[in-house]
């Protein structure tokens, strides 16, 4: 089983902190993103991995590296021009396609999911694509995409705003997971920079493809945190999910990382007596000052970030 790990963005949103690491190399609970994602895909089989980079390529080459769980084999497609999600997809279309299906998930988030029962449901479809959903109340902050059916996989109806079919009956966010059929990859246009969604997507749906698909997960079969701004990154932190696939807290705090009540501290970092961090993550190897105070926000390259509280944490 083969996947991708798309790793080539800017994080324009997660500024100034994606002006230090690129987010996929960014540590959650201690943990870079990548590392979470490809715990997930090697539980579930995945023994190689292609990783696209543009921004800050050494941090995530080190970060998966550093990570790589044993027994995977790790491939990376630099683009010296960024291609957009669909681009990058069609430069390592031949890597992909000797894998059936084969997984495309974002590296700026985390995600538990039964990866297993999903392939097997988008192989029992006959699918050419078929994307993982969630019934999830930001649908507002992040768009969703609608499908048909009351149950089960269902047939694309709408993407957000960009195309509407008619005959939705349930939809949810889009968690940046899809299954892809070798046979779908042949398909791809002939450009080189171009979005999976938008440019390739969309005109099969208006030309009647009646096979590309997605699955509704709920909050009680599928957990996912996106790591896009300050406030995301920061929520994800003090999240304690039990992983199916890994236990974050146990390798974090082996590889020396603090993770405390109201803290998070990296590799490295002392909290010297009458400092006091509520809610708040120090990078790696960060140097407080003495009596040290602050509340909700980061610690990276020797300055802090506050952040807001997502509303939905507020009381």
């Amino acid at each position: 089983m083969r996947a991708m790990i798309l790793a080539a963005g800017f994080g324009t949103r997660l500024r100034p902190l994606s002006e230090l690491l690129p987010k996929p190399a960014m540590p959650v609970r201690g943990l870079p993103v990548i590392a979470y994602n490809l715990a997930l895909l090697s539980h579930h089989g995945v023994r190689d991995v292609m990783i696209n980079t543009h921004y800050l390529p050494e941090a995530i080459v080190e970060a998966a590296e550093r990570h790589r769980p044993h027994g995977m084999t790790l491939h990376f497609s630099h683009e010296p021009e960024i291609l957009n999600t669909g681009g990058g997809l069609r430069k390592v279309a031949s890597f992909l396609r000797k894998s059936d299906p084969c997984i495309l998930l974002a590296g700026d988030m985390v995600l538990d999911v039964d990866l297993t029962g999903f392939i097997q449901r988008h192989r029992d479809s006959k699918a050419a694509i078929t994307f993982g959903l969630l019934d999830d109340p930001r649908t507002a902050s992040f768009g969703s995409i609608g499908i048909d059916g009351q149950e089960g996989l269902g047939r694309v109806r709408r993407i957000a705003n960009r195309v509407d079919l008619g005959g939705e009956r349930r939809a949810g966010v889009y968690i940046s997971l899809s299954l892809l059929s070798a046979s779908a990859l042949d398909t791809l246009p002939e450009m080189e920079k171009f979005s999976h969604l938008e440019d390739w997507v969309k005109p099969m749906l208006q030309a009647g493809r009646e096979d590309i698909c997605a699955e509704l997960f709920s909050e009680k079969n599928c957990f996912w945190e996106p790591v896009g701004t300050l406030e995301e990154y920061l929520s994800a932190n003090f999240i304690r999910h039990k992983y199916s696939f890994i236990d974050v807290d146990h390798c974090a705090r082996q590889d020396g990382v603090q993770l405390n009540i109201h803290s998070i501290l990296g590799r490295g970092v002392t909290l010297n007596e009458g400092s006091c961090l509520r809610r708040v993550v120090v990078w790696d190897g960060e140097h407080l000052p003495d009596n040290y105070q602050a509340e909700n926000g980061i610690f990276a390259g020797g300055d802090f970030y506050a952040c807001d509280l997502p509303e939905r944490e507020k009381v």
